[in-house]
């Protein structure tokens, strides 16, 4: 088995909102689903089901889906889920630490433990990216209500 990739993702944003209603908007399904998701599943509990779903996703239309479980879930500071195996470089675990600050609520997002092969490599390269997009959708959503807009597949 190889060795785990030194390094981690790390994306942080700003969103003004209670760190309560940040918190609940992340273990939703259905919010995610909104601004960066189609049929995705959360069991919010420790050790529920979470399967990120795309379909039709993006100008490309790629579809996938990213099952994993739920490790952690502290309202309304943390909540940690792991995804992946080891074909595609992982497992991994996703940490959204969320602190009360400046007026609304600061999310450090983090990821680690892909391996370093060419998969593992790969991957933390495209999620890196994705969690960037996948914050600032979810600060545009949270602060303005604005929703994801597919684009028209035949047009």
């Amino acid at each position: 088995m190889s060795e785990k990739f030194d390094g981690c993702i790390r994306q942080n944003t700003f969103i003004k909102a209670p760190i309560e209603k940040v918190y609940d908007t992340i273990v939703s399904a259905d919010d995610w689903n909104t601004f960066f998701t189609t049929g995705m599943e959360l069991d919010p509990r420790p050790d529920g089901d979470i399967v990120f779903r795309w379909q039709d996703w993006g100008p490309d239309f790629y579809s996938l889906a990213a099952p994993g479980k739920v490790v952690t879930a502290n309202r309304p500071n943390k909540f940690a889920f792991q995804w992946g195996s080891p074909e595609s470089g992982g497992p991994s675990v996703i940490t959204f630490n969320l602190e009360a600050a400046h007026g609304g609520t600061v999310i450090r997002l983090t990821e680690e433990g892909y391996r370093d092969t060419k998969e593992g490599r790969a991957m933390i390269l495209e999620c890196a990216s994705g969690w960037g997009e996948a914050l600032t959708l979810l600060k545009f959503y949270m602060e303005h209500g604005i929703v994801y807009t597919p684009p028209e597949k035949n047009a």
